[in-house]
């Protein structure tokens, strides 16, 4: 396998890991309130709108997020003649665009799985839309979509490492360059373990998410 010095490769597995965490976290801080926009925006009687939407989604889920980053990141260059945009900056706007989409199909799914008898009973005991949007339709909704969300946040993830492709320093570029350099397979184990650790805390958080779910229902 080579030789390597674990100590050594550790402090830059950690900063790599650092990185795939803040493009994880700032993913979802772009996608998870723009899906449920964009999911509105699908459901919508206006075809003005819904029609929009509907191209979004589909070129968001119909070509590779690999396809989206090379797009966002020379893109302005090429188009627009703008350079010196952030590789880590265009990174997130492409994963945040993308999962916008993936969790606004999964929003739409949950909120038109609520069958519509449950709005014409509330409305017969007298709630109010917002009284049966939060009381009624918003629990069985977050029930569920927790399982395909849950599935999506492992997904991005390993997503992250496709960051890699317009050089953004992330945790499976460092291992790519230490193994490149020490002739090794061990960084690509320890960014396994380090993939597999993430993954395992994010299975954790909403295996805990629903089991509170369950209790409280």
């Amino acid at each position: 396998m080579g030789n390597i010095n674990l100590q050594e490769l550790m402090p830059a597995m950690l900063s790599g890991t650092v990185t795939s965490l803040n493009i994880f976290f700032l993913t979802l801080l772009i996608s998870l309130p723009l899906g449920l926009l964009i999911a509105a925006g699908r459901m919508s009687r206006l075809k003005i709108i819904r029609y929009p939407v509907q191209v979004y989604l589909l070129i968001m889920r119909g070509t590779p997020l690999m396809l989206q980053l090379f797009f966002f990141y020379f893109g302005p260059y090429y188009i627009l003649g703008i350079s010196g945009t952030s590789r880590f900056t265009m990174a997130i706007v492409a994963f945040g665009l993308n999962y916008t989409a993936y969790f606004a199909e999964i929003y739409r799914g949950g909120m038109e799985g609520i069958p519509l008898g449950q709005h014409e009973a509330a409305a017969a005991l007298g709630f109010t839309k917002n009284q049966t949007f939060l009381k009624i339709v918003l629990p069985q909704v977050i029930k569920r979509i927790i399982p395909p969300m849950g599935n999506e946040f492992m997904t991005l993830v390993k997503d992250t490492a496709l960051a890699r492709v317009i050089a953004v320093s992330e945790l499976f570029d460092v291992a790519a360059k230490a193994a490149s350099g020490s002739v090794s397979t061990a960084p690509f184990i320890v960014a396994a373990v380090f993939y597999l650790i993430m993954n395992a805390a994010v299975g954790q958080a909403f295996s805990f998410a629903e089991r509170k779910l369950d209790y409280y229902r």
